[in-house]
């Protein structure tokens, strides 16, 4: 099992990675999963993660506080404009396009109740 967690843990840091410049990607929630792996599986990786300067912080904010930076709130709102309005501008069956714009209020919702740091 510990095999899994590093392995999952491992390839969640990569992609969190990649989607510090993908915007597309979301990169606090899939390093958010790695720690939680890390944690699982090796206490060196954690520890690298959580002391980390630019992975560390956002990890503790939303560990400590449940908060999530307002840079990352407006970056998150943007993509997420960005996107619907793609889907828009296909000219989705208007089912689809209803369900997307309801759950993504869901998601900027959820965003923007939280703390910021």
């Amino acid at each position: 099992m510990r095999a899994i967690y590093i392995s999952v843990g491992l390839m969640c840091l990569a992609l969190g990675a990649i989607g510090a410049f993908l915007p597309l990607i979301p990169t606090v929630p899939l390093w958010l999963l790695a720690a939680f792996c890390f944690a699982r599986s090796s206490e060196r990786l954690h520890h690298w993660m959580i002391t980390h300067p630019v992975v560390g912080p956002p990890i503790l904010d939303w560990r400590e506080r449940g908060a999530i930076g307002a840079r990352s709130k407006r970056l998150a709102t943007l993509s997420i404009m960005v996107v619907f309005g793609i889907s828009l501008a296909l000219k989705l069956a208007w089912t689809v396009s209803a369900i997307q714009g309801l759950v993504l209020l869901g998601v900027l919702t959820f965003i923007w109740t939280r703390p910021s740091r």
